[in-house]
Order: structure tokens, then C-alpha cells, then sequence
């Protein structure tokens, strides 16, 4: 008996043991972003030696025993492929479908995301979490003194990076989209896109749905660096204010940076802005499990309330439950849920 308790203290040591240690995957993957190791390897179209990876990099002093170090590491973590050498020759590093998501020009390219979430300005606020809980309000202001949506807008720099990162990822969520919720956008002949950043979301459901006519509705200084896209026009404006009629409204990945009472405001004047009788809303946004269940996408999904309790002031992921409640109370008694190939889920809402 004595063995097997020391046996299962030492298994429970060993994972709180990865708990603590688990920034080190995110800040090796950043290095290896930073690096470009992924591009390097696949500039040369096959799997490549350290020496070579490490000509590719931009520096004359490049530590090959740290770099040997960081590959080992990325290996073990089935980032990079290692095709051991045959006699005397060197082991050849390699890609695979995970490493290909972090070259900075691939489809679905999740570099940005990854520079952008490792930013000193978002990982400090995480020092600051015990105390959010303690005095409520949210990390992010506690460190900068005032909430990043505030800083996005100051810093052009970080609201280039910011919109890149969103970029990213949408690309994965409107690909799973538009393949899943086919039928969803027949009979729509105008949509707005509320918050929908410089227009890409909407562009992509106009242009597989030309009779659409597309309105992007954000702030003044998102819609002021917006390119031009057919069969879509730029509105400036606040969702809290007023949002343009239109047969149905979108809105991705919006409400879970906002309140309960915020969201509710929202969809109040989401309400007046669409016909009573066939308008509808499409919300695509997370839909957390309350069963606990050890479904990886979950684990990511809880992951992402808790990275908006750091840096969105009331902002979280929700559960059906919640979403229902907020819906209720904002106008909208009857709604459906749609499950796609994403983290986040269809859940397509009726003022009636």
C-alpha cells in the first residue's frame, strides 16, 4: 500500500510538476516563430541539418548548441520532424502539419497569433491574476492603466499586430464556416458585420454569396485603415449606439470581450436593426461544457475565458446556459445552436 500511495504522489508531483513548467512550450514556439525555423526549413523544399537551419538564420554569431537545444525540444514536442543520420551523416530536421501553421506565409498561419499572445504587454498582466480575483477589475488595467482595446487604439503598431492575430485565426473559423452553414446565408440580401474589424470576415461570405450586399460596422480608427472589397461598404460607427438595418446581423468572436449588461445592449439594438419576423442573428462564439469532460478542445476553450478574464474588462466565455439568458433578456426567446470543426459554434438567433 505504501507503494502505491508514493507511486500516485509521484504521478501527481509530475503533473503539477508540467503545470509549472508549461510556459516553456509557449515560449520555445515563440523562439522558434521569432527564429523563422519553420520558413527556413521549408525554403529548401526537404528536411534540412542544424548547420543549415542555421545559416538561414539572420545573425553572423548563431549558437549552434543552443539552437541543437531548442530543435530537441520542438521534436519532442512533434512540432519539427528529426530523421535520425544514416553513418556519419547529420540528423535532418523536417516539417509536418504543425510546423507548417507557423510558417509566416502558409494558409491558416498561426505566427501572428503566436507573437501577438506572447507580447510582453499581454503575458505581464498574467503576473496580476490572484489580485484581479481579490479586488475585481481586470489585469491588463492594472498593469497599463487603462483596458487594451484602449491601447489597441492608441498604438498603431499594436493594433497592426492585434489585427493580424484576428486575422489568423478567422481564417480557420470562416473556412469551417461557410462549409458547415451552407443554407444559413440563402435568402439574405444585406448582412451586417457588427465589430467586424477592416471587413475580411464579411468579404469572405460576399464573395461566396454575391447577392449580399455587405455592411462592416466599426470604429472609426478600425474602418479608417480598411481596404476596399467588392460588394462590401465601411461603416463607422458604435455598436452601442445604433447598428444599420440590414435582413440579418453577424457578429464573430464579439460578445465574449464584453459584460452580461454590455451584451444585452448589444443585442437590444441588434433587434431594431433587423425585420421582426425573418431577421435573424448569427453569433459564431464559443460555447463552453459544463460536464468536464477531457475533450482537448475544451481545455482550449477554458483556456480562452481565462485570457479574456486577463485582458477584457468583464469579458468571458459562456456557457448554453448563459448564452440563453443573454439572449432572452436582449430580445432574442428563440435560438439554435450549430456545431462546426472550430472551437467556436453557430448559434443563430430569432426575435421571434
Amino acid at each position: 500500500m505504501a507503494s502505491q500511495e508514493a507511486e500516485a504522489m509521484f504521478k501527481s508531483q509530475v503533473e503539477i510538476s508540467q503545470l509549472v513548467l508549461g510556459f516553456v512550450d509557449s515560449m520555445a514556439l515563440k523562439c522558434a516563430v521569432e527564429l523563422r525555423l519553420a520558413d527556413i526549413i521549408h525554403s529548401h523544399g526537404r528536411p534540412i541539418s542544424l548547420s543549415q537551419i542555421a545559416s538561414g538564420i539572420n545573425s553572423p554569431s548563431v549558437d549552434i548548441s543552443y539552437l541543437a537545444r531548442i530543435m530537441r525540444y520542438m521534436v519532442r514536442k512533434e512540432i519539427f520532424t528529426a530523421h535520425p543520420p544514416s553513418d556519419e551523416g547529420e540528423t535532418l530536421f523536417g516539417l509536418n502539419q504543425k510546423s507548417r501553421l507557423i510558417t509566416h506565409d502558409s494558409e491558416g498561419s498561426l505566427g501572428s497569433l503566436i507573437t501577438m499572445q506572447h507580447n510582453p504587454l499581454l503575458l505581464e498582466p498574467w503576473h496580476r491574476l490572484s489580485q484581479c480575483i481579490k479586488e475585481g477589475g481586470t489585469a491588463f488595467s492594472k498593469v497599463h492603466g487603462c483596458e487594451l482595446l484602449d491601447l489597441v487604439s492608441q498604438n498603431p503598431v499594436v493594433n497592426r499586430d492585434f489585427n493580424e492575430a484576428m486575422a489568423c485565426t478567422s481564417k480557420t473559423i470562416m473556412r469551417a464556416l461557410l462549409s458547415h452553414y451552407k443554407d444559413g446565408f440563402n435568402n439574405i440580401r444585406s448582412l451586417v458585420d457588427v465589430a467586424g474589424g477592416i471587413g475580411r470576415n464579411l468579404a469572405e461570405v460576399v464573395r461566396a454569396y454575391p447577392l449580399i450586399k455587405g455592411i462592416n460596422l466599426d470604429l472609426p480608427y478600425v474602418v479608417a485603415t480598411a481596404p476596399k472589397y467588392d460588394g462590401v461598404s465601411h461603416v463607422a460607427g458604435n455598436m452601442f449606439e445604433a447598428i444599420p438595418y440590414a435582413d440579418a446581423i453577424f457578429m464573430k468572436r464579439t460578445m465574449h470581450g464584453w459584460t452580461d449588461e454590455a451584451c444585452v445592449k448589444i443585442l437590444r439594438n441588434c433587434k431594431k436593426s433587423i425585420p421582426q419576423k425573418t431577421g435573424k442573428l448569427i453569433i459564431v462564439d464559443i460555447v463552453l461544457q459544463t460536464d468536464y469532460h477531457r475533450d482537448p478542445l475544451d481545455d482550449v476553450r477554458m483556456a480562452m475565458d481565462l485570457v479574456m478574464l486577463v485582458v477584457a474588462s468583464g469579458g468571458k466565455e459562456r456557457t448554453e446556459q448563459e448564452w440563453k439568458k443573454l439572449l432572452e433578456e436582449g430580445g432574442f426567446p428563440r435560438y439554435k445552436i450549430i456545431k462546426i470543426p472550430a472551437l467556436e459554434s453557430i448559434i443563430e438567433a430569432y426575435p421571434e
